[in-house]
């Protein structure tokens, strides 16, 4: 299997920025950033900026047909991926691997629908929090991308890649299980900072909420055991002990949306949540709550 020479990142927020700012530190011939028109004009006037210093990259719009990536990295939000498998078809040749770093747990079946199981690695991307404030953003440089599939080719590949731009990775032995750690820790971490306007220190130094969480994780676990996940019996202790990892001042990104007014990513949060507790006929009294609260208080910002 070739090595990566091509790589296509869409999404450039917080994390896409982080992503991309390392790729082109150890390898600027290598990336594209995918663009609309209007979002290459202001992003060439007023160009992101990474820890103060401003980033310029490789735009290329979704109409060009010069370009095959070998690599296409998913780093927008969840709710922006149909553009994104709309506006990469141009860009996806025979030989050609995805992979979403996105929170939740659709994104890999939504691509695969699109181009195929054969193309797809599963992958999230966790950091020390990234702090974004308009086009600036804030991030210690210690984060790590998680992925794997059942090809060891595939893996090795993109894992060849990331040695090359010094890109810190892990291959997980159940990556279906690693997606649903991360899962967890969404639904526990992400949704108590929106309304309890807590940073990760503070979780990590209450007993009460390290008690509060593995009650939300609860509904979680019953809900992977049901969709088939395996070894869910350690999936409470590997949540917690994820967030235990986290920086202590961090701030989760989705009470940075909530700060900014932005959609937050309840809906593959809490909402998966209740839907999967629906198809499964288990009870998640928490996220319910987690569900109604989070978008009452979101009306009054």
């Amino acid at each position: 299997m070739a090595e990566i020479k091509k790589v296509l990142l869409c999404g450039l927020g917080a994390v896409g920025l982080t992503v991309a700012c390392r790729v082109q530190k150890y390898s600027s011939e290598v990336l594209k950033v995918l663009v609309d028109e209007t979002r290459m004009e202001k992003l060439q006037q007023k160009p992101m900026k990474m820890n103060g210093e401003e980033k310029i990259f490789d735009y290329i719009t979704p109409d060009k047909k010069d370009f095959v990536a070998d690599l296409v990295i998913i780093s927008t939000k969840f709710d922006g991926l149909d553009s994104v498998l709309e506006n990469i078809k141009n860009f996806v040749g025979s030989n050609t691997l995805i992979l979403p770093i996105i929170n939740g747990l659709k994104a890999e079946e939504k691509i695969a629908e699109k181009y195929g199981w054969e193309k797809v690695l599963r992958g999230y991307f966790i950091c020390h929090s990234a702090e974004r404030i308009g086009n600036e953003v804030t991030q210690d440089g210690i984060f790590k991308i998680v992925f794997g599939s059942d090809d060891e080719m595939k893996n090795s590949k993109v894992a060849r890649f990331f040695e090359t731009v010094k890109i810190d990775f892990e291959i997980p032995e159940d990556i279906l299980y690693a997606k649903w750690v991360k899962f967890g820790l969404n639904i526990v971490v992400n949704q108590c900072s929106c309304l309890l306007k807590m940073k990760f220190g503070e979780m990590q130094r209450s007993e009460k909420f390290i008690a509060f969480a593995k009650n939300i994780l609860k509904e979680v676990v019953e809900l992977a055991k049901c969709e088939g996940v395996q070894g869910c019996e350690n999936l409470v202790d590997d949540v917690i002990k994820a967030l235990f990892l986290m920086s202590e001042d961090g701030k989760t990104s989705m009470w940075q949306d909530i700060e900014a007014g932005k959609k937050t990513e309840l809906d593959i949060f809490a909402g998966t949540v209740l839907e999967l507790g629906k198809k499964h006929n288990v009870s998640t009294p928490y996220n319910q709550v987690f569900y109604e609260m989070i978008i009452v208080s979101s009306l009054f910002l």
